[in-house]
C-alpha cells in the first residue's frame, strides 16, 4: 500500500442521503476497502453542524432528500468553508443537464448515479480525495511559506527598528549617557498621541519614529553640546543647527515611518506661538507629531540631569509645560497631557537613568 492510499483510508468521510439503504450500501463498500473515518446521516439538516465540527475530507451528498435538499446542503457548507476546497461527490438518480450544472455551480465536484456501480464509486472516491490530499498538502506548503515570510517580514522590521532606535541614542548619547531620555520621550509620545485620538498604528508610528527627533545632535561640537554654562548667542545658533542636521540624515527615504521621523526631527523645536526654529512655524503649521514630540521632550529634558543643568523636580516641569500653553505648546496637547500624565509618569519609572536627581530649579538662561 502507497503513502497515499494510507493517507486516503484515513480521511473523513460524511454519507448524506435520507434513503438507510443507500447509506448502508455506501458504508459496506468504504468500510470494506479499508476506510477508518465514515460517517453517515439521514437527515441533512445536521450536515452543517457535523462539518463543523469535523470537517470532512469528502461529502457523498444526495441532492432529492425532505426538509434540505443538497442544493440546500451546499449553500450551507459554502458560507462556512469561504473559499476553501468544497469536497463534494453528488449521489444521484438524475442525469439532466441541469441539475448537474446547478450542482457544479453550488460547487460539487463529481456525480455517481444511482444505482451504485461499486467499481465507479471506489474510483471516483479515490479520485475526489486525491485532489483533496494534493489541495490540503498546496494549502499547508503556502502556510508554512507564508509564515516563514511573515517571520522573515518581522525579523527585517524589527533590525530596522533597532537600527532606528540605536541611531536615536547615538545622538542622546553625546549629553546623556544612558540613552534613557529616547525611549522615555518616544513611549511618552505614543501615550499622548493616543490620548490625541490618533489612531493605535499613527501612535505605533510615531513611538517608533521619535527616537531619532535629536539625531542631528551627532553634528554638533562637544565643546557646544557638552558645556557647562550658558551658550553665547553664536554657540546657541550652532545648537539649534541640530534640528536641520537630522533633517537631513533622515531626509530622502521612501519608508514612511522614516519620513515621519524626518518631520520630528525638524519640527520638534518649533512653537505654537511661532517663535521657535528652525523654520518658524505656528500653530497647525507644525506637524501633529511634532506638536507631540515637542510637550513630551520638553518635559523629559526638564526632569533629566544634563551636562548643562541638573533635574527640575516633577511638579515644576509640569508647572511649566501648563504655562507655556500656547505659546510654546499646542494647548489641546497640554490638556491631553495633564490627563495622560500617570502614564507618562510610569513610564519614567519604569525607564530612570541609572543617576537620577529631584534638584531644585535652576535658573533659565
Amino acid at each position: 500500500m502507497d503513502n497515499f492510499d494510507k493517507e486516503a483510508r484515513q480521511a473523513e468521510i460524511l454519507i448524506v442521503d435520507d434513503n438507510p439503504a443507500n447509506v448502508m450500501l455506501l458504508e459496506k463498500i468504504l468500510e470494506k476497502e479499508g476506510f477508518a473515518h465514515v460517517y453517515s446521516t439521514t437527515d441533512p439538516r445536521v450536515v452543517l453542524g457535523m462539518y463543523e465540527e469535523h470537517r470532512f475530507d469528502l461529502i457523498l451528498l444526495d441532492i432529492r432528500m425532505p426538509h434540505l435538499d443538497g442544493f440546500q446542503v451546499m449553500e450551507q457548507l459554502s458560507k462556512i468553508i469561504e473559499g476553501d476546497y468544497l469536497p463534494v461527490l453528488i449521489l444521484t438518480a438524475q442525469t439532466d443537464k441541469e441539475t448537474r450544472l446547478r450542482a457544479l455551480e453550488l460547487g460539487a465536484k463529481d456525480f455517481i448515479t444511482k444505482p451504485f456501480d461499486q467499481t465507479e464509486v471506489l474510483q471516483r472516491i479515490r479520485n475526489m480525495l486525491e485532489v483533496r490530499i494534493l489541495y490540503n498538502f498546496q494549502r499547508d506548503m503556502n502556510e508554512i511559506l507564508e509564515e516563514k515570510v511573515r517571520e522573515r517580514t518581522q525579523e527585517l522590521t524589527d533590525t530596522r527598528l533597532e537600527i532606528i532606535r540605536r541611531l536615536g541614542r547615538a545622538g542622546e548619547y553625546r549629553d546623556n549617557e544612558t540613552g534613557m531620555h529616547v525611549i522615555r520621550m518616544s513611549k511618552s509620545c505614543q501615550a499622548l498621541a493616543l490620548g490625541a485620538g490618533l489612531s493605535e498604528e499613527t501612535a505605533e508610528m510615531i513611538l517608533n519614529a521619535s527616537p531619532m527627533h535629536d539625531v542631528g545632535k551627532i553634528g554638533i561640537p562637544d565643546g557646544i553640546l557638552l558645556k557647562p554654562g550658558k551658550l553665547t548667542a553664536e554657540e546657541w545658533e550652532t545648537m539649534k543647527t541640530h534640528s536641520e542636521i537630522g533633517a537631513d540624515i533622515l531626509d530622502e527615504h521612501s519608508s514612511e515611518m522614516i519620513q515621519m521621523a524626518q518631520r520630528i526631527a525638524l519640527t520638534h523645536h518649533e512653537k505654537w506661538d511661532g517663535s521657535g526654529y528652525p523654520k518658524g512655524l505656528k500653530g497647525e503649521e507644525i506637524p501633529i507629531e511634532g506638536r507631540i514630540a515637542a510637550v513630551c521632550d520638553v518635559f523629559d529634558a526638564l526632569t533629566s540631569d544634563r551636562p548643562y543643568k541638573k533635574a527640575w523636580p516633577i511638579q515644576d516641569a509640569i508647572n511649566h509645560i501648563n504655562e507655556n500653553s500656547g505659546s510654546h505648546f499646542d494647548p489641546r496637547l497640554v490638556e491631553i497631557f495633564n490627563k495622560v500624565l500617570p502614564e507618562i509618569l510610569r513610564i519614567r519609572e519604569q525607564h530612570m537613568d541609572e543617576e537620577s536627581s529631584e534638584n531644585t530649579k535652576p535658573e533659565v538662561a
